[in-house]
C-alpha cells in the first residue's frame, strides 16, 4: 500500500476510530475497573479506590446458583433473546419475500404498516400494549374475549409466569424488531437481477422455488448481519421492558432480562450497587463477543471474504 492510499484510508477511518475508542473501549475499561471495586450509590470518593478483585462476580456466581430472582434474570434473557430473534430475522424474511412479489403500491404501504412501531416513541408505543395486555376489564384483549364469552374473568396476562410475562415481553418487542430484518431484505431482494426471476416463472417455477433457490442464497450477506445485529441488540436493549414492568403489566422477575438487571442495579431505587452491576455488564459484553463470533463461524463468514474466481 502506498504512503498516499495509506494517509487517504488514515483520514477517513479516523473519526470511526477515535468514536470507537472514546465511546467503545474508554467506557469498557471503566466498567471493567468499575466490576473490581465496592462502588455503591455512586459514591465516587469513597470506593472507587477500593479495590476488591474478582469480588463481585463470585457473588453473580453465588447468585446464579442460590437466587431465585437472578436464575429468573438470566433463564428470561435466554427465552427473550432466542425465540425474539427468530422472529426478527425470519419474520422480517417473510414479510420481505412476501411484498417482493406483489405490486409496489401495496408492498410500499404493507411495509409502511410494520414500520409504524419503529417509527412511535417507545412510551407511546409501549402505552398502546400496555392497555392492550392490562390485566383488568379495561384491558382491550380481555375485553374482547370476554364480550366473545371466551373467558367469564379478566386475565393478567403478565403475571402469569413465566410464559406469560415472556409472551408480552417477546410480541412487544418482535414487532419493532421485525421490521428492522424487513428493510434490510427488501432492499437485498430489489438489488437481485430481475431477469433471474422472470426466467425462473418461464421455466415454471413457483414463489417458493424461487425464494428458496434463487433469493435467499443470494441475501446470504444480509443475513449474516441482521442475525448479528439483532443478537447484539436484543442483549443489550431494555427500554421497552423497563416500562412494561415498572408499570406493573408483566412479572418483574420473568419481564427483567440480564440488561435490565444492569441498569436497575446501577440506577434503579433504593440501594445501588454500581460494582455488581458493573460485573453484570462485563459478563453481558462477553457473551455478546462470543455470541458474534460463533455466530459469523456458523454462517461460514471466511467463506464468502474470500476472493472471488476469475481474471480480477
Amino acid at each position: 500500500m502506498t504512503k498516499g492510499k495509506l494517509r487517504d484510508l488514515s483520514f477517513f477511518l479516523s473519526p470511526m476510530v477515535l468514536m470507537v475508542f472514546l465511546f467503545y473501549l474508554v467506557p469498557l475499561v471503566m466498567t471493567i475497573y468499575i466490576s473490581m471495586t465496592r462502588m455503591r450509590n455512586w459514591n465516587v470518593d469513597r470506593y472507587l479506590t477500593e479495590f476488591v478483585g474478582l469480588y463481585n462476580y463470585e457473588r453473580l456466581f453465588y447468585m446464579f446458583q442460590h437466587d431465585p430472582t437472578f436464575k429468573a434474570v438470566i433463564l428470561t434473557t435466554l427465552v427473550f433473546v432466542g425465540i425474539t430473534l427468530m422472529i426478527n430475522v425470519f419474520g422480517g424474511l417473510a414479510l420481505a419475500l412476501a411484498t417482493f412479489f406483489i405490486n409496489e403500491r401495496p408492498a410500499s404501504s404493507y411495509r409502511l404498516l410494520w414500520l409504524l412501531p419503529r417509527m412511535s416513541p417507545i412510551a407511546v408505543y409501549s402505552l398502546v400494549w400496555y392497555y392492550f395486555f392490562h390485566g383488568s376489564e379495561i384491558g382491550t384483549l380481555n375485553s374482547i374475549l370476554m364480550s366473545l364469552g371466551l373467558i367469564s374473568e379478566p386475565i393478567p396476562w403478565g403475571q402469569v409466569t413465566p410464559w406469560g410475562a415472556w409472551s408480552v415481553i417477546i410480541f412487544v418487542n418482535g414487532l419493532v424488531g421485525v421490521s428492522f430484518g424487513m428493510i434490510v431484505f427488501t432492499s437485498a431482494l430489489n438489488q437481485i437481477p430481475k431477469e433471474l426471476v422472470i426466467a425462473a416463472r418461464v421455466d415454471g417455477a413457483s414463489s417458493w422455488q424461487i425464494s428458496r433457490r434463487i433469493l435467499i442464497p443470494m441475501i446470504k450477506w444480509h443475513l449474516l448481519y441482521v442475525l448479528t445485529w439483532q443478537f447484539l441488540s436484543l442483549l443489550t436493549t431494555y427500554p421497552h421492558l423497563f416500562l412494561l414492568v415498572q408499570w406493573d403489566l408483566v412479572n418483574r422477575d420473568y419481564g427483567t432480562t440480564l440488561a435490565l438487571y444492569v441498569f436497575n442495579t446501577a440506577f434503579g431505587r433504593g440501594e445501588q450497587d454500581q460494582g455488581l452491576a458493573a460485573a453484570a455488564a462485563v459478563i453481558l459484553s462477553i457473551i455478546g463477543i462470543l455470541g458474534g463470533f460463533v455466530t459469523l463461524k456458523v454462517l461460514k463468514f471466511e467463506r464468502m471474504m474470500k476472493k472471488p474466481r476469475g481474471d480480477f
